[in-house]
C-alpha cells in the first residue's frame, strides 16, 4: 500500500499552548479531497496522539475534525506546565514535529488532488 507523510498532505501542521497546562495541535488542509482522504483514513485520533506523545488516555482532552475549516484539532495535557522546571518549549510551538512523519495510506488508482 502506498502512503504519504502527513507533512506532504497538510497545508499547516502546528502546535501551541492552550493555556499553561495544555497543548493544542492544528492540522489544516488546502482542499476538501485531501482533507477527506486523511479524515477517512482513520489514522488521526486519540490513539495516535497517545502513541506519539507517550501520554495516558486521560491526557487527550479533545480530538475533532472540523469539516467547514478542513481541519483536525487535538488538545492534550502538558506533562509539565509552561515555563516550569523541566519545560523544554515554553510556547508549545515545537511540539508538532512527531506529526510530520505520520504515514497516511493512499487509495489505489490514478493520482488525483488528494494524492498530490
Amino acid at each position: 500500500m502506498k502512503t504519504k507523510k502527513l507533512s506532504e498532505l497538510a497545508k499547516v501542521i502546528r502546535s501551541k499552548n492552550a493555556g499553561p497546562f495544555e497543548l493544542t495541535f492544528d492540522i489544516i488542509f488546502d482542499d476538501p479531497e485531501t482533507y477527506a482522504l486523511v479524515r477517512d483514513s482513520g489514522v488521526l485520533g486519540a490513539l495516535l496522539m497517545q502513541r506519539l506523545y507517550r501520554v495516558e488516555p486521560d491526557a487527550i482532552l479533545s480530538t475533532h475534525f472540523f469539516d467547514a475549516a478542513l481541519s483536525f484539532k487535538v488538545t492534550i495535557a502538558r506533562k509539565v506546565g509552561s515555563g516550569t522546571v523541566g519545560d523544554t518549549d515554553v510556547f508549545g510551538a515545537q511540539q508538532h514535529a512527531p506529526l510530520l512523519d505520520v504515514e497516511i495510506p493512499l487509495p489505489e488508482g490514478p493520482p488525483g488532488p488528494s494524492t498530490r
